[in-house]
């Protein structure tokens, strides 16, 4: 039996594309309602009206990276205790701790499928929330 994850905001940060495109339609496809972002700017003024549940940041991005991205949700108190998990195409440790460092709350590699993001929503979304 498929999760659903009805009412639930996810927000997808991602300079690409083709990811935003891939997450969104998974996402859905779960019942979230999903908000996507170009890059960290984009995010930090969308994250406003849209307050989402979770956040997923990929970490190369111009501008503002992941983890810049991260570390200014994380700083603001409004948002802290919003989940954000980063996704790279790198599986360093280095990697790892440097988003443990700016407070991120999981690390998803790309490419990344259904299973993971459902894994990240679940182990840091509370249900409350998800049926809210």
């Amino acid at each position: 039996m498929d999760e659903h994850f009805g009412h639930l905001k996810v927000m997808v940060v991602d300079d690409s594309k083709t990811i935003r495109r891939t997450a969104e339609t998974l996402l859905s496809s779960l019942g979230c309602k999903v908000v996507t972002a170009t890059d960290g700017f984009d995010a930090l003024s969308k994250i406003v009206d849209s307050q989402p549940d979770i956040i997923f940041v990929d970490v190369v991005m111009p501008r503002l990276d992941g983890y810049q991205t991260c570390a200014l949700i994380k700083n603001n108190s409004r948002y802290q205790s919003t989940p954000v998990v980063m996704l790279s195409s790198k599986d360093g440790l280095f990697d790892r701790a440097k988003g443990r460092i700016v407070g991120s709350d999981q690390y998803i590699t790309k490419p990344f499928g259904k299973e993971e993001l459902i894994g990240a929503i679940k182990a840091h979304v509370k249900p409350s929330h998800a049926n809210g």
